[in-house]
Protein backbone atom coordinates (compact mmCIF):
# COMPACT_ATOMS: atom_id res chain seq x y z
CA UNK A 1 0.00 0.00 0.00
CA UNK A 2 1.63 3.40 -1.07
CA UNK A 3 1.21 6.51 0.73
CA UNK A 4 -1.20 7.85 -2.18
CA UNK A 5 -3.37 5.31 -1.56
CA UNK A 6 -3.75 5.93 2.63
CA UNK A 7 -3.73 9.91 1.34
CA UNK A 8 -6.66 9.04 -0.96
CA UNK A 9 -8.66 6.62 0.50
CA UNK A 10 -7.43 4.95 3.69
CA UNK A 11 -7.79 8.31 5.74
CA UNK A 12 -11.20 9.34 4.56
CA UNK A 13 -12.80 5.94 5.04
CA UNK A 14 -11.24 5.48 8.65
CA UNK A 15 -12.71 8.68 9.72
CA UNK A 16 -16.08 7.84 8.15
CA UNK A 17 -16.48 4.77 10.37
CA UNK A 18 -15.27 6.74 13.17
CA UNK A 19 -17.83 9.24 12.36
CA UNK A 20 -20.34 6.38 11.66
CA UNK A 21 -19.73 4.61 14.85
CA UNK A 22 -20.31 7.91 16.74
CA UNK A 23 -24.06 8.44 14.99
CA UNK A 24 -24.86 5.31 15.33
CA UNK A 25 -24.28 4.74 19.68
CA UNK A 26 -26.21 7.98 20.19
CA UNK A 27 -28.98 6.67 17.30
CA UNK A 28 -32.63 6.80 17.90
CA UNK A 29 -33.40 2.89 17.80
CA UNK A 30 -37.14 3.45 15.54
CA UNK A 31 -39.70 5.87 15.20
CA UNK A 32 -39.45 9.35 15.95
CA UNK A 33 -42.15 12.69 15.94
CA UNK A 34 -42.10 15.70 14.20
CA UNK A 35 -40.83 15.58 10.63
CA UNK A 36 -38.37 12.45 11.05
CA UNK A 37 -41.63 10.45 11.41
CA UNK A 38 -42.53 11.93 7.94
CA UNK A 39 -39.44 11.05 6.34
CA UNK A 40 -39.65 7.40 8.32
CA UNK A 41 -42.85 6.82 6.44
CA UNK A 42 -42.52 9.02 3.11
CA UNK A 43 -38.95 7.98 1.69
CA UNK A 44 -39.86 3.66 2.10
CA UNK A 45 -43.23 4.34 -0.21
CA UNK A 46 -41.53 7.03 -2.45
CA UNK A 47 -43.91 9.77 -1.53
CA UNK A 48 -43.58 13.52 -1.40
CA UNK A 49 -42.71 15.28 2.07
CA UNK A 50 -43.57 18.68 3.14
CA UNK A 51 -42.19 21.66 0.95
CA UNK A 52 -40.06 21.89 -0.81
CA UNK A 53 -41.00 17.39 -1.32
CA UNK A 54 -37.08 16.46 -1.06
CA UNK A 55 -37.45 14.67 -3.86
CA UNK A 56 -33.75 13.47 -3.94
CA UNK A 57 -33.86 12.42 -0.42
CA UNK A 58 -37.05 10.58 -1.38
CA UNK A 59 -35.20 8.86 -3.91
CA UNK A 60 -31.93 8.26 -2.45
CA UNK A 61 -34.37 7.30 1.17
CA UNK A 62 -36.01 4.57 -0.99
CA UNK A 63 -33.25 3.08 -2.20
CA UNK A 64 -31.40 2.82 0.84
CA UNK A 65 -34.88 0.96 2.68
CA UNK A 66 -34.58 -2.02 0.21
CA UNK A 67 -30.66 -1.65 0.56
CA UNK A 68 -30.84 -1.63 4.54
CA UNK A 69 -33.56 -4.21 4.79
CA UNK A 70 -31.43 -6.81 6.88
CA UNK A 71 -30.48 -3.96 9.48
CA UNK A 72 -34.05 -3.22 11.22
CA UNK A 73 -37.55 -1.80 10.16
CA UNK A 74 -37.69 1.33 7.92
CA UNK A 75 -37.68 3.93 10.60
CA UNK A 76 -34.37 2.70 11.76
CA UNK A 77 -33.40 1.88 8.12
CA UNK A 78 -34.00 6.03 7.79
CA UNK A 79 -31.99 7.19 10.42
CA UNK A 80 -28.99 4.84 9.19
CA UNK A 81 -29.35 6.61 6.36
CA UNK A 82 -28.50 10.23 8.19
CA UNK A 83 -25.47 8.33 9.92
CA UNK A 84 -24.11 6.98 6.27
CA UNK A 85 -24.79 10.73 5.03
CA UNK A 86 -22.96 12.10 8.22
CA UNK A 87 -19.95 9.80 7.94
CA UNK A 88 -19.63 10.72 3.61
CA UNK A 89 -19.61 14.39 5.07
CA UNK A 90 -16.67 13.71 7.51
CA UNK A 91 -14.74 11.67 5.30
CA UNK A 92 -15.41 14.40 2.10
CA UNK A 93 -14.30 16.64 4.45
CA UNK A 94 -10.93 14.83 5.18
CA UNK A 95 -10.10 14.92 1.28
CA UNK A 96 -11.42 18.30 1.09
CA UNK A 97 -9.25 19.69 4.11
CA UNK A 98 -6.66 17.54 2.43
CA UNK A 99 -6.51 19.25 -0.99
CA UNK A 100 -6.53 22.64 0.28
CA UNK A 101 -3.72 21.88 2.81
CA UNK A 102 -2.27 18.90 1.56
CA UNK A 103 -2.15 17.54 4.59
CA UNK A 104 -3.69 13.95 5.36
CA UNK A 105 -3.17 14.35 9.33
CA UNK A 106 -4.81 17.83 9.33
CA UNK A 107 -7.22 16.98 6.93
CA UNK A 108 -8.26 13.88 9.35
CA UNK A 109 -8.45 16.14 12.39
CA UNK A 110 -11.14 18.60 10.62
CA UNK A 111 -13.46 15.42 9.53
CA UNK A 112 -13.16 14.08 12.81
CA UNK A 113 -13.75 18.07 14.10
CA UNK A 114 -16.85 17.88 12.01
CA UNK A 115 -18.28 14.67 13.14
CA UNK A 116 -17.86 15.57 16.59
CA UNK A 117 -19.46 18.66 16.41
CA UNK A 118 -22.53 18.51 18.56
CA UNK A 119 -25.12 20.08 15.39
CA UNK A 120 -23.29 17.40 13.02
CA UNK A 121 -23.45 14.43 15.40
CA UNK A 122 -27.24 15.18 16.20
CA UNK A 123 -28.33 15.20 12.37
CA UNK A 124 -26.71 11.62 11.97
CA UNK A 125 -29.19 9.98 14.98
CA UNK A 126 -32.22 10.47 13.03
CA UNK A 127 -33.63 10.88 9.73
CA UNK A 128 -32.99 13.90 8.59
CA UNK A 129 -32.38 15.77 5.08
CA UNK A 130 -30.37 17.84 6.36
CA UNK A 131 -27.50 15.48 6.63
CA UNK A 132 -27.65 14.60 2.84
CA UNK A 133 -27.49 18.06 2.59
CA UNK A 134 -24.21 18.31 4.72
CA UNK A 135 -22.84 15.56 2.34
CA UNK A 136 -23.64 16.81 -0.82
CA UNK A 137 -22.22 20.26 0.43
CA UNK A 138 -18.94 18.87 0.85
CA UNK A 139 -18.98 16.85 -2.09
CA UNK A 140 -19.41 20.12 -4.17
CA UNK A 141 -17.30 21.76 -2.21
CA UNK A 142 -14.76 19.33 -2.98
CA UNK A 143 -15.26 19.18 -6.59
CA UNK A 144 -15.34 23.15 -7.13
CA UNK A 145 -11.72 22.87 -5.63
CA UNK A 146 -10.40 20.06 -7.38
CA UNK A 147 -11.54 22.07 -10.24
CA UNK A 148 -9.69 25.12 -9.68
CA UNK A 149 -6.44 22.82 -8.91
CA UNK A 150 -7.24 20.79 -12.19
CA UNK A 151 -6.93 24.62 -14.00
CA UNK A 152 -3.87 25.39 -12.21
CA UNK A 153 -1.82 22.23 -12.88
CA UNK A 154 0.47 21.91 -15.98
CA UNK A 155 -1.11 20.48 -18.87
CA UNK A 156 1.02 17.13 -18.71
CA UNK A 157 0.24 16.25 -15.12
CA UNK A 158 -3.15 16.86 -15.78
CA UNK A 159 -5.56 13.54 -15.86
CA UNK A 160 -8.36 15.03 -18.50
CA UNK A 161 -9.99 18.38 -18.71
CA UNK A 162 -10.75 20.28 -15.97
CA UNK A 163 -13.95 20.71 -17.25
CA UNK A 164 -14.90 17.38 -15.84
CA UNK A 165 -15.00 18.89 -12.38
CA UNK A 166 -17.32 21.43 -12.98
CA UNK A 167 -19.94 19.60 -14.90
CA UNK A 168 -19.75 17.18 -11.83
CA UNK A 169 -20.36 19.63 -9.53
CA UNK A 170 -23.22 21.24 -11.65
CA UNK A 171 -25.07 17.81 -11.13
CA UNK A 172 -24.42 17.81 -7.68
CA UNK A 173 -25.85 21.26 -7.34
CA UNK A 174 -28.91 19.53 -8.91
CA UNK A 175 -28.86 16.70 -6.47
CA UNK A 176 -28.66 19.34 -3.55
CA UNK A 177 -31.29 21.34 -5.00
CA UNK A 178 -33.48 18.07 -5.40
CA UNK A 179 -32.72 17.66 -1.53
CA UNK A 180 -32.92 21.08 0.45
CA UNK A 181 -33.34 24.69 -1.24
CA UNK A 182 -31.30 25.66 1.26
CA UNK A 183 -28.56 24.92 -2.15
CA UNK A 184 -29.90 27.63 -4.21
CA UNK A 185 -27.93 30.37 -1.71
CA UNK A 186 -24.73 28.97 -2.93
CA UNK A 187 -25.36 29.83 -6.68
CA UNK A 188 -23.97 33.46 -6.24
CA UNK A 189 -20.97 31.87 -3.61
CA UNK A 190 -20.51 29.32 -6.73
CA UNK A 191 -20.63 31.73 -9.39
CA UNK A 192 -18.13 34.17 -7.96
CA UNK A 193 -15.82 31.39 -7.94
CA UNK A 194 -16.08 30.03 -10.98
CA UNK A 195 -15.37 33.80 -12.58
CA UNK A 196 -12.29 34.12 -9.55
CA UNK A 197 -10.97 31.28 -11.24
CA UNK A 198 -11.55 32.10 -14.78
CA UNK A 199 -12.52 35.04 -15.59
CA UNK A 200 -12.42 33.99 -19.22
CA UNK A 201 -15.13 31.36 -18.76
CA UNK A 202 -18.21 34.04 -20.20
CA UNK A 203 -15.74 33.47 -23.45
CA UNK A 204 -17.04 29.76 -23.53
CA UNK A 205 -20.84 29.45 -24.21
CA UNK A 206 -20.71 25.83 -25.31
CA UNK A 207 -19.04 24.92 -21.85
CA UNK A 208 -21.11 26.96 -20.00
CA UNK A 209 -24.28 25.50 -21.58
CA UNK A 210 -23.09 22.24 -21.07
CA UNK A 211 -22.65 22.90 -17.37
CA UNK A 212 -26.53 24.57 -17.35
CA UNK A 213 -27.98 21.41 -19.50
CA UNK A 214 -26.23 18.97 -16.75
CA UNK A 215 -27.97 20.97 -13.61
CA UNK A 216 -31.08 21.57 -15.61
CA UNK A 217 -31.47 17.91 -16.43
CA UNK A 218 -30.43 16.47 -12.92
CA UNK A 219 -33.08 19.37 -11.22
CA UNK A 220 -35.81 18.17 -13.33
CA UNK A 221 -35.58 14.28 -13.47
CA UNK A 222 -35.50 14.60 -9.51
CA UNK A 223 -38.45 17.05 -9.34
CA UNK A 224 -40.58 14.63 -11.88
CA UNK A 225 -40.76 12.18 -8.74
CA UNK A 226 -43.08 15.04 -7.23
CA UNK A 227 -45.91 14.74 -9.96
CA UNK A 228 -45.62 11.49 -11.33
CA UNK A 229 -46.05 9.72 -7.71
CA UNK A 230 -48.84 12.18 -6.88
CA UNK A 231 -50.65 11.09 -10.17
CA UNK A 232 -50.05 8.62 -12.41
CA UNK A 233 -47.86 6.11 -10.27
CA UNK A 234 -49.86 7.88 -6.79
CA UNK A 235 -47.79 6.82 -3.57
CA UNK A 236 -49.89 6.20 -0.21
CA UNK A 237 -48.21 9.57 1.59
CA UNK A 238 -48.06 12.67 -0.86
CA UNK A 239 -48.23 16.15 0.76
CA UNK A 240 -50.28 18.86 -1.32
CA UNK A 241 -51.50 18.84 -4.45
CA UNK A 242 -48.27 18.19 -6.62
CA UNK A 243 -49.86 16.90 -9.15
CA UNK A 244 -51.04 19.72 -10.40
CA UNK A 245 -48.97 22.84 -12.37
CA UNK A 246 -49.94 25.19 -9.41
CA UNK A 247 -50.13 22.46 -6.44
CA UNK A 248 -46.55 21.51 -7.69
CA UNK A 249 -44.51 25.47 -7.79
CA UNK A 250 -46.64 25.31 -4.03
CA UNK A 251 -44.19 22.28 -2.65
CA UNK A 252 -41.45 22.79 -4.87
CA UNK A 253 -40.92 26.62 -3.83
CA UNK A 254 -42.07 26.31 -0.41
CA UNK A 255 -44.60 28.95 -0.82
CA UNK A 256 -46.40 28.03 2.93
CA UNK A 257 -43.02 29.37 4.60
CA UNK A 258 -42.68 32.30 2.89
CA UNK A 259 -44.07 34.07 5.96
CA UNK A 260 -41.59 32.96 8.13
CA UNK A 261 -38.71 34.92 7.04
CA UNK A 262 -37.90 38.21 8.59
CA UNK A 263 -35.12 41.05 8.46
CA UNK A 264 -32.09 39.74 9.83
CA UNK A 265 -31.23 43.24 11.11
CA UNK A 266 -34.60 43.28 13.52
CA UNK A 267 -32.90 43.04 16.87
CA UNK A 268 -29.62 42.83 15.61
CA UNK A 269 -27.18 42.80 19.07
CA UNK A 270 -29.69 40.19 20.22
CA UNK A 271 -29.03 37.93 16.82
CA UNK A 272 -25.35 38.62 17.40
CA UNK A 273 -25.34 37.31 20.65
CA UNK A 274 -27.09 34.16 19.71
CA UNK A 275 -25.21 33.33 16.94
CA UNK A 276 -21.96 33.91 18.88
CA UNK A 277 -22.98 31.82 21.87
CA UNK A 278 -24.47 28.80 19.16
CA UNK A 279 -20.24 28.77 17.43
CA UNK A 280 -19.09 28.67 21.10
CA UNK A 281 -21.25 25.98 22.16
CA UNK A 282 -20.31 24.15 18.55
CA UNK A 283 -16.34 24.84 18.60
CA UNK A 284 -15.45 25.62 22.30
CA UNK A 285 -12.04 27.74 22.37
CA UNK A 286 -11.62 27.13 18.53
CA UNK A 287 -14.98 29.48 17.81
CA UNK A 288 -12.13 32.42 18.78
CA UNK A 289 -9.75 30.97 16.25
CA UNK A 290 -12.63 30.84 13.17
CA UNK A 291 -12.08 34.28 11.98
CA UNK A 292 -8.55 34.13 12.17
CA UNK A 293 -8.74 30.69 9.99
CA UNK A 294 -11.05 32.92 7.48
CA UNK A 295 -8.04 35.24 7.54
CA UNK A 296 -5.34 32.42 6.91
CA UNK A 297 -8.02 31.23 3.89
CA UNK A 298 -7.99 34.39 2.79
CA UNK A 299 -4.28 34.64 2.19
CA UNK A 300 -3.64 31.11 1.39
CA UNK A 301 -6.51 30.05 -0.87
CA UNK A 302 -8.37 32.76 -1.78
CA UNK A 303 -10.33 32.09 -4.24
CA UNK A 304 -11.97 29.19 -1.99
CA UNK A 305 -12.34 31.85 0.99
CA UNK A 306 -14.20 34.12 -2.02
CA UNK A 307 -16.76 30.85 -2.33
CA UNK A 308 -16.44 29.99 1.49
CA UNK A 309 -17.07 33.15 2.28
CA UNK A 310 -19.80 34.25 0.27
CA UNK A 311 -21.44 30.55 1.39
CA UNK A 312 -21.11 31.16 4.69
CA UNK A 313 -22.43 34.80 5.21
CA UNK A 314 -25.64 34.38 2.56
CA UNK A 315 -26.21 31.34 4.75
CA UNK A 316 -25.62 32.92 8.28
CA UNK A 317 -27.87 35.86 7.50
CA UNK A 318 -30.59 33.56 5.93
CA UNK A 319 -30.68 31.12 8.86
CA UNK A 320 -31.10 34.62 11.12
CA UNK A 321 -34.06 35.70 9.37
CA UNK A 322 -36.01 32.37 9.22
CA UNK A 323 -38.40 31.76 12.13
CA UNK A 324 -39.21 28.02 11.95
CA UNK A 325 -38.73 24.92 14.17
CA UNK A 326 -35.09 23.92 14.89
CA UNK A 327 -33.44 26.14 13.36
CA UNK A 328 -29.76 24.92 13.91
CA UNK A 329 -29.89 22.17 10.80
CA UNK A 330 -29.73 25.71 8.80
CA UNK A 331 -25.66 25.58 10.61
CA UNK A 332 -24.88 22.89 9.37
CA UNK A 333 -23.01 24.16 6.16
CA UNK A 334 -21.11 27.27 7.88
CA UNK A 335 -20.15 24.71 11.15
CA UNK A 336 -18.26 22.51 7.71
CA UNK A 337 -16.81 25.88 6.01
CA UNK A 338 -15.74 27.09 9.68
CA UNK A 339 -13.65 23.68 10.11
CA UNK A 340 -12.25 24.15 6.50
CA UNK A 341 -10.80 27.39 7.97
CA UNK A 342 -9.64 26.02 11.22
CA UNK A 343 -8.14 23.23 8.89
CA UNK A 344 -6.37 26.02 6.77
CA UNK A 345 -4.88 28.06 9.84
CA UNK A 346 -3.49 24.71 11.31
CA UNK A 347 -1.63 24.79 7.91
CA UNK A 348 -0.34 27.65 7.68
CA UNK A 349 1.01 27.43 11.25
CA UNK A 350 2.68 24.31 10.77
CA UNK A 351 4.13 25.94 7.77
CA UNK A 352 5.34 28.46 9.88
CA UNK A 353 6.33 26.78 12.93
CA UNK A 354 8.05 23.96 10.99
CA UNK A 355 10.17 26.83 9.06
CA UNK A 356 11.38 28.44 12.40
CA UNK A 357 12.35 24.66 14.32
CA UNK A 358 13.39 23.53 11.03
CA UNK A 359 11.07 20.49 12.14
CA UNK A 360 9.82 17.56 9.41
CA UNK A 361 6.52 19.23 8.25
CA UNK A 362 5.18 15.80 8.59
CA UNK A 363 5.70 15.87 12.63
CA UNK A 364 4.65 19.28 12.93
CA UNK A 365 1.53 19.21 10.85
CA UNK A 366 0.52 15.91 12.84
CA UNK A 367 0.86 18.16 16.13
CA UNK A 368 -1.27 20.96 15.05
CA UNK A 369 -3.72 18.18 13.80
CA UNK A 370 -3.82 16.76 17.33
CA UNK A 371 -4.21 20.69 18.73
CA UNK A 372 -7.11 20.98 16.20
CA UNK A 373 -9.03 17.63 17.30
CA UNK A 374 -8.51 17.52 20.69
CA UNK A 375 -10.85 19.73 21.96
CA UNK A 376 -13.58 18.09 20.08
CA UNK A 377 -12.27 14.59 21.13
CA UNK A 378 -11.92 15.72 25.10
CA UNK A 379 -15.73 16.98 25.26
CA UNK A 380 -17.13 14.29 23.03
CA UNK A 381 -18.34 12.47 26.77
CA UNK A 382 -20.60 15.01 27.04
CA UNK A 383 -21.31 15.79 23.68
CA UNK A 384 -23.08 12.16 23.67
CA UNK A 385 -24.92 12.96 26.15
CA UNK A 386 -26.68 15.44 24.79
CA UNK A 387 -27.10 14.01 21.33
CA UNK A 388 -28.19 10.33 23.15
CA UNK A 389 -31.14 8.98 21.40
CA UNK A 390 -30.29 5.75 22.08
CA UNK A 391 -32.81 4.54 24.52
CA UNK A 392 -35.77 7.16 22.97
CA UNK A 393 -38.56 4.72 22.57
CA UNK A 394 -41.44 7.42 23.46
CA UNK A 395 -42.79 7.95 19.71
CA UNK A 396 -43.14 3.79 19.32
CA UNK A 397 -44.89 4.02 23.35
CA UNK A 398 -47.32 6.55 21.76
CA UNK A 399 -48.19 5.09 18.43
CA UNK A 400 -48.94 1.75 20.51
CA UNK A 401 -50.66 2.54 23.04
CA UNK A 402 -52.74 5.49 20.79
CA UNK A 403 -53.97 2.35 17.94
CA UNK A 404 -54.75 0.32 20.88
CA UNK A 405 -57.13 2.72 22.34
CA UNK A 406 -58.74 3.68 18.93
CA UNK A 407 -62.23 2.03 18.86
CA UNK A 408 -62.32 0.54 14.97
CA UNK A 409 -63.59 2.87 12.79
CA UNK A 410 -62.15 5.99 14.01
CA UNK A 411 -61.60 9.14 13.10
CA UNK A 412 -58.55 10.84 14.65
CA UNK A 413 -58.25 14.89 14.09
CA UNK A 414 -54.58 15.08 14.59
CA UNK A 415 -51.69 17.45 13.96
CA UNK A 416 -48.04 16.98 12.38
CA UNK A 417 -45.74 15.72 15.06
CA UNK A 418 -48.41 12.97 15.94
CA UNK A 419 -49.99 12.86 12.62
CA UNK A 420 -46.68 11.71 11.17
CA UNK A 421 -46.04 8.77 13.17
CA UNK A 422 -49.92 7.64 12.46
CA UNK A 423 -49.06 7.34 9.41
CA UNK A 424 -45.94 5.32 9.61
CA UNK A 425 -47.82 2.49 11.40
CA UNK A 426 -50.62 2.47 9.41
CA UNK A 427 -49.01 3.51 5.55
CA UNK A 428 -45.30 1.50 6.09
CA UNK A 429 -46.36 -1.24 8.83
CA UNK A 430 -50.20 -1.72 7.69
CA UNK A 431 -51.64 -1.37 11.19
CA UNK A 432 -54.83 -0.11 11.83
CA UNK A 433 -56.23 0.29 7.79
CA UNK A 434 -60.13 0.91 9.48
CA UNK A 435 -58.81 4.82 10.65
CA UNK A 436 -58.79 7.59 9.10
CA UNK A 437 -56.28 10.72 9.93
CA UNK A 438 -57.24 13.76 9.06
CA UNK A 439 -53.99 16.32 10.05
CA UNK A 440 -54.29 19.63 9.34
CA UNK A 441 -52.92 19.26 5.98
CA UNK A 442 -55.25 16.84 5.21
CA UNK A 443 -58.04 19.35 6.02
CA UNK A 444 -56.51 21.67 3.59
CA UNK A 445 -56.05 19.43 0.51
CA UNK A 446 -59.96 17.89 0.71
CA UNK A 447 -61.07 21.23 1.09
CA UNK A 448 -62.49 19.88 4.92
CA UNK A 449 -62.88 22.99 6.45
CA UNK A 450 -61.66 23.70 10.06
CA UNK A 451 -61.46 21.32 13.29
CA UNK A 452 -65.01 21.77 14.29
CA UNK A 453 -66.58 21.20 10.92
CA UNK A 454 -64.57 17.25 10.59
CA UNK A 455 -65.82 16.56 13.88
CA UNK A 456 -69.41 17.48 13.04
CA UNK A 457 -69.02 15.57 10.01
CA UNK A 458 -68.04 12.36 11.52
CA UNK A 459 -69.34 12.30 15.15
CA UNK A 460 -72.45 11.09 14.22
CA UNK A 461 -71.23 7.88 12.61
CA UNK A 462 -67.84 7.32 13.70
CA UNK A 463 -66.05 7.62 16.91
CA UNK A 464 -63.78 10.48 16.48
CA UNK A 465 -60.46 11.28 18.67
CA UNK A 466 -58.70 14.51 18.81
CA UNK A 467 -55.25 15.17 19.16
CA UNK A 468 -54.14 18.97 20.49
CA UNK A 469 -51.37 20.40 22.58
CA UNK A 470 -52.63 24.46 22.56
CA UNK A 471 -54.20 24.64 25.67
CA UNK A 472 -56.47 27.66 24.59
CA UNK A 473 -57.53 25.04 21.51
CA UNK A 474 -58.07 22.76 23.69
CA UNK A 475 -60.52 25.28 26.02
CA UNK A 476 -62.54 25.93 22.95
CA UNK A 477 -62.83 22.16 21.84
CA UNK A 478 -64.53 22.05 25.81
CA UNK A 479 -66.80 24.50 25.19
CA UNK A 480 -68.62 22.75 21.69
CA UNK A 481 -68.15 19.14 23.17
CA UNK A 482 -67.77 16.71 25.61
CA UNK A 483 -64.32 15.64 25.70
CA UNK A 484 -62.70 12.10 27.51
CA UNK A 485 -59.24 12.16 27.74
CA UNK A 486 -57.42 8.92 27.27
CA UNK A 487 -55.65 8.49 30.29
CA UNK A 488 -51.99 6.65 30.53
CA UNK A 489 -48.08 7.46 30.52
CA UNK A 490 -47.63 7.47 27.26
CA UNK A 491 -51.66 9.06 25.96
CA UNK A 492 -50.33 12.74 25.20
CA UNK A 493 -53.16 14.73 24.82
CA UNK A 494 -55.37 11.71 22.81
CA UNK A 495 -58.86 12.68 23.57
CA UNK A 496 -62.27 11.29 22.59
CA UNK A 497 -64.87 13.59 21.51
CA UNK A 498 -68.19 11.98 23.42
CA UNK A 499 -71.37 14.28 21.88
CA UNK A 500 -71.98 18.02 21.29
CA UNK A 501 -72.69 20.20 24.14
CA UNK A 502 -75.27 22.44 22.16
CA UNK A 503 -77.45 21.63 18.67
CA UNK A 504 -75.36 22.36 15.19
CA UNK A 505 -76.35 25.49 13.98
Amino acid sequence: MNAGWWRAAVAPIVVGFVAFAAARAAMLPGLGFWDSAELQAVAPLMGTAHPTGFPTYILLGWFANIVLGPFGEPALRMNLLAGLCVAVAAAGTVDLVRALTRSTAIGVAAGLGLALTPDVWAIGTRAETHALHLALVVILLRLLVGWEDARQRPDGQSEGSPDRWLVAAAVVFGLSIGNHSLTLLLALPVGLFVLAVEPSILRRPRFIAACGIALAATVTIVFLELPLRAGPFRAALVYGRPETWEGFWYIALAEQFRGSLVSPFADLGGRLGLLMARTVTQFGPLALLIPVGFVATVMVRPRYALLSGAALGVTVLFAMSYQNADIGRYYLGPILIAWTWLGILAWAATVTVGGYLAARPGLVAAGAAALLVAPAILVSPVTFVTVDESRDTSARAWVDRTLEALAPGAVVVSWWSYSTPLWYAQHVEGQRPDIAIIDDRTRLDQDLGDITAVIDANLPTRPVYVIREDPAEVARLEARYVLEPIDGPDAHFLTRVVARREPAP
